[in-house]
């Protein structure tokens, strides 16, 4: 297939202003990725898009299986709070309240 690139789990992009760190979230344009090593501003990453990660979230959140999750930018954190936060995927297990971290299946849109 001529029009084939390569698999899109993970993509090459460049890091934005601040740079990135690595297994940290982050928004670039309106795609949610995970960095996969840390970069400088304008150096290229490796951004992973899909797949299931683990990730810091609102500790005080009760997370079930299979809850929408979105990306609370301001504080870098997953979220159940819709508000002004971009859908990021949904919940690939249940994390208690309190609890640092949640399991977290990517979207890719």
């Amino acid at each position: 297939m001529k029009t084939y690139v390569r698999d899109g789990d993970r993509i090459p992009l460049t890091a934005p202003a601040g740079g990135v760190v690595k297994d940290r979230g982050y928004l670039i344009g309106d795609l949610f990725v995970v960095a996969v090593a840390s970069a400088a501003a304008g150096e290229t990453f490796t951004a992973q898009i899909t797949g299931v990660i683990e990730h810091a979230k609102t500790s005080a959140q009760a997370w079930t299986e299979g809850a929408a999750l979105y990306w609370d930018n301001s504080g870098f954190l997953v979220t159940t709070t819709v508000g002004s936060n971009k859908k990021i995927g949904h919940a690939a297990a249940a994390a208690a309240n309190p609890s640092a971290t949640g399991r977290v299946r990517l979207q890719s849109t």
